[in-house]
């Protein structure tokens, strides 16, 4: 093999360069709408300015307390850890399929000393039996990437890394959407507590303005009984709403990556509901696509498949490997790297597995078919992206309009209940209008609270689906204990 071309072996590989079996990737062609169907719906009239979906959304709710726990999470929550390990982890499996790409290089040294026995060599003195052998050499092997295996390899890898990396930014989504969203209902399901209390405390007032009425002789048991029955109704309210407020609060300190108790002295004092933003705009759905994340993810898929459709088809070709061996051998370790010691070797090597030709074929199609698979992925992922936004822009737009009349309804219920008092006091009315004005006026209350909680949620969902946002970042790594 002393007289192998290698520089013409060289030449060839580079000529050959070029060429990558398999199909290259190109992004699929999608037919999306111009605009939303329901794109007006949650935009606003007064000619505001829509905050940009890449600005972090939460500083337009104006709340302090609710950056914290955001950016809190942002650095501490588990989820988003174990993403970034997975995109760590795709990161260097990419750098390894790079080194591929390069010739392959190790070294060794062995020394070894042994006698022969006086049946193997008789007559031979024990000096005469001894042998000594000393060798260092270097070896390197190199895939001449003909027909682009290699290069697909690291493509695949390669658009790997990137779906992991938009993993992890799906994953950002998912965990501020939450943080958010279980913000809002703690301060609704506070608010709650707040009228349940505030209307326990007028009841209490009802009963005992009924109760001295019957000592005095102008009243019935009846009406006390009745009238002790709707107080013990909304003092139960009281218990539930508080259990869901503390298991709220212990959700926000898990997505934290604090203890559930961690947040109660925090969260305990009631703040109102963050302020809806004046406007918001979804934009078009081909901006929407391109800021989605998990869209993204689902495309990088879709291209490392189909560049695992090369790596399998390359098999049906020969896979050439030149290999080398550079050394020096000697008896004795004074010999080494003297020039007659000098041992080299370099060799082409060619596998191909045509008489297997039935194995390498149904690899392809089983990537053929998994490259199917992620393109249906990636379309419905589109899909979903959009009935997200559709869905998220009609329910706040709705949620928006309910919460005007709810509002209303509490307030006309809270002013019935005191004048439906007042004539009961002057005797103009019976106990009846006032328990039904001062039921009717809890139950307004609390449908405007929780329908207040739902027209913010309803943003968050918005900003949610719009993927917007914050600028990248990535959660504080921890070390391995002993690594």
């Amino acid at each position: 093999m002393r007289n192998l071309k290698l520089p013409a072996v060289a030449a060839l590989s580079l000529a050959l360069a070029a060429c990558a079996v398999g199909p290259d990737y190109v992004r699929p062609t999608l037919a999306t709408p111009d605009s939303f169907a329901r794109g007006d719906a949650a935009a606003a009239t007064d000619g505001s300015v829509a905050p940009e979906p890449d600005n972090e959304f939460w500083q337009n709710f104006n709340d302090p307390l609710l950056t914290r726990l955001i950016e809190e999470s942002l650095s501490a929550n588990h989820d988003l850890r174990i993403a970034l390990s997975n995109y760590d982890r795709a990161n260097a499996l990419l750098r390894g399929a790079k080194f591929d790409r390069f010739p392959t290089i190790t070294g060794s040294a062995s020394g070894s000393e042994s006698r022969s026995s006086s049946d193997q060599m008789p007559n031979v003195s024990n000096d005469g039996r001894d042998n000594e052998s000393y060798s260092v050499q270097a070896n390197a092997s190199w895939e001449l990437d003909l027909f682009g295996r290699v290069r697909r390899s690291v493509e695949s890898a390669r658009a790997e890394t990137w779906a992991s990396a938009a993993d992890l930014q799906a994953m950002q989504v998912s965990i501020v959407g939450e943080v958010a969203r279980s913000y809002v209902e703690l301060r609704g399901l506070q608010e709650r507590l707040r009228v349940a209390r505030v209307n326990a405390d007028n009841q209490k007032e009802t009963l005992r303005l009924v109760q001295a009425r019957f000592d005095a002789g102008r009243g019935t048991e009846f009406d006390t009984s009745r009238a002790r029955a709707q107080l013990e109704a909304t003092l139960a309210r009281v218990p539930n709403l508080e259990a869901q407020v503390a298991v709220t609060q212990h959700r926000l300190a898990v997505l934290t990556g604090q203890t559930p108790d961690a947040l109660i002295a925090t969260l305990d004092a009631a703040t109102p509901l963050p302020a809806l933003p004046a406007r918001l705009d979804a934009g078009t759905p081909g901006e929407l696509l391109r800021r989605r994340p998990d869209v993204a993810a689902a495309e990088h898929r879709l291209h490392a498949s189909t560049a695992r459709i090369g790596v399998a088809t390359a098999d049906l070709f020969p896979r050439f490997t030149l290999s080398g061996l550079i050394g020096s051998q000697a008896i004795d370790t004074s010999a080494l790297f003297e020039r007659a010691s000098e041992t080299r070797l370099a060799a082409l090597g060619i596998d191909w597995s045509f008489l297997d030709i039935g194995r390498v074929r149904a690899r392809i199609k089983a990537a053929d078919a998994q490259a199917e698979g992620e393109l249906a992925r990636y379309q419905q992922s589109v899909l979903l992206a959009l009935e997200d936004t559709e869905n998220a822009l009609v329910r706040y737009a709705r949620a928006r309009v309910e919460d005007q009349h709810l509002e209303r309804a509490a307030q006309d219920s809270a002013k019935a209940a005191q004048l439906a008092r007042v004539r009961y006091e002057a005797g103009a009315a019976d106990l009846f209008e006032v328990l039904d004005a001062e039921r009717t006026q809890l139950q307004a209350q609390d449908a405007f609270a929780d329908g207040r909680t739902r027209s913010v949620t309803g943003a968050i969902a918005l900003y949610k689906a719009m993927a917007g946002g914050w600028p990248a970042r990535e959660p504080v790594r921890e070390g391995v204990a002993g690594r």
